[in-house]
């Protein structure tokens, strides 16, 4: 039986449902769209409020914030709180689907953002900062790359970095200057999307090789070399993109002597590597004429940085390299490569990346707590992947959470193959607010524990 001293809008509060003040604060939410509260409606006094709901008056304090946060409360001083007019979309998706560095407490981006700037404006050429340059990044963007890589390589010539516009770019420009139409490219059969939509493009075809809980299983993979004769071999070797696995140093030996006896070429597109706990040393360390290494800093600093640098020994094959990039990205953005220099060369890159690295890991503390015994994830990095109880598929849970106003990526976005892992891919960093995200990875596992049948017949359409 409902209260019925409690407000309309405001259902009774769960013991298991998470912190009260974001129940209140939901409750409120779903009230206003709902049509239960409208704009103007006053709402009771805090104290009031606690007193009825028999909790402390800092939990109504902290719903009533949250709710302001959100745009749907107004105070109006003594007269009292009432709901605003919406100023926002009200069903604010929680966003668990995007895979982006978490904004680090410590670091005042804002500030290094105009200081960078400012330090590029004053030392540079506007004019050579707005106008066409022919690709491949300047003398300074690759001796910033080059720094970029001494935790994975060591000292580097940086004639041998390209820097382009983004790892993605860098992937479709390998598969067009080392492949041919119709050419197999071998992956794991959970991979990275953006894979499978530029091999899509330019009509080659992928084909999975089996992954364990180390990786692509080198037997596999030599199989398939000899049955498949691939163009390229990809691979994500550190805090994969999507199962968090990183492929240990003797696995990244059997792999590299695989593609020496077989005379493959592996694309190894690595940007979690500087946020992994002592990772092991890069594939292409250990066969560097055989590999073409890939680092982003969109990953590790911020998206908006559209600079990927790329390690490719051989100058024919960089030169190749260039003329397909330039096919469809005629250049990297000479402003944001210069910033990427400035930040790399001057240490505010390393310092973001510390507190991205901290912020990522704190972030994992929090989903392991609250995923409990379904966290299976590394500890770092940037996503967990969640393998699912068996009475729901990925499909099933990701329509279901959508419905709640979670978005989750299923395993079917990752597949190579017919077949997938029952699974979903949880992001932790696309959230700024991190009591937000703990609130939605506990509404998340809340909805685990319950059953398909509950939601109706709308999920398995």
């Amino acid at each position: 039986m409902r209260d019925e001293n409690l407000p309309g809008w405001l259902p009774r509060l769960a013991a298991h449902g998470g912190p009260r003040f974001l129940q209140i604060a939901d409750a409120l939410q779903a009230a206003l769209v709902e049509g239960v509260l409208k704009p103007g409606d006053r709402l009771l006094p805090q104290r009031q409020l606690a007193a009825l709901l028999e909790v402390d008056l800092t939990t109504v304090t902290r719903a009533y914030d949250e709710a302001r946060r959100r745009n749907l409360l107004e105070g109006r001083g003594a007269r009292g709180t009432y709901v605003a007019a919406p100023k926002v979309e009200l069903t604010s998706i929680i966003d668990l689907s995007m895979n982006t560095p978490p904004p680090p407490d410590d670091v005042d981006f804002d500030d290094m953002l105009k200081q960078g700037l400012s330090q590029v404006l004053m030392r540079a050429d506007t004019n050579l900062l707005m106008t066409y340059h022919l690709g491949g990044g300047s003398d300074s963007d690759r001796k910033a790359g080059a720094k970029w890589l001494e935790p994975m390589f060591g000292h580097l010539d940086s004639g041998q970095l390209v820097v382009c516009p983004g790892a993605q770019a860098a992937i479709a420009a390998l598969i067009l200057a080392l492949t041919e139409p119709g050419d197999a490219i071998l992956a794991e059969a959970a991979s990275y999307p953006g894979l499978r939509a530029a091999v899509a493009q330019f009509d080659r075809r992928i084909i999975a090789v089996e992954a364990d809980e180390c990786g692509m299983v080198p037997e596999m993979l030599e199989q398939a070399c000899r049955l498949h004769k691939p163009g390229l071999v990809y691979l994500n070797p550190t805090l994969q993109n999507p199962t968090a696995v990183t492929i240990p140093e003797h696995r990244r030996r059997q792999i590299a002597g695989i593609a020496k006896r077989c005379q493959v070429r592996i694309v190894e597109d690595d940007p979690y590597w500087l946020l992994a706990n002592s990772p092991p040393p890069p594939i292409a360390t250990f066969a560097p004429e055989q590999v073409y290494y890939i680092s982003t800093l969109s990953k590790c600093l911020t998206p908006g940085l559209r600079v990927a640098f790329v390690l490719i020994p051989d100058l024919q094959e960089r030169e190749r390299f260039l003329v397909a990039l330039r096919s469809f990205a005629l250049m990297d953005a000479p402003l944001m490569a210069a910033l990427a220099t400035q930040w790399i060369l001057d240490g505010s890159a390393d310092r973001l990346m510390d507190g991205v690295r901290k912020e990522a890991r704190l972030r994992h503390r929090m989903a392991r707590d609250i995923l409990a015994g379904r966290y299976d994830g590394a500890g770092d990095g940037l996503h967990v992947w969640l393998e699912l109880p068996g009475y729901w598929s990925s499909a099933q849970l990701a329509r279901a959470a959508g419905s709640e106003g979670i978005a989750v990526t299923p395993a079917e976005a990752f597949a190579t193959g017919s077949g997938s892992v029952n699974a979903i891919r949880i992001s932790l960093g696309c959230i700024k607010d991190r009591r937000r995200l703990q609130a939605g990875i506990q509404r998340l596992s809340h909805l685990l524990a319950r059953r398909p049948e509950s939601f109706g017949a709308d999920l398995n359409m």
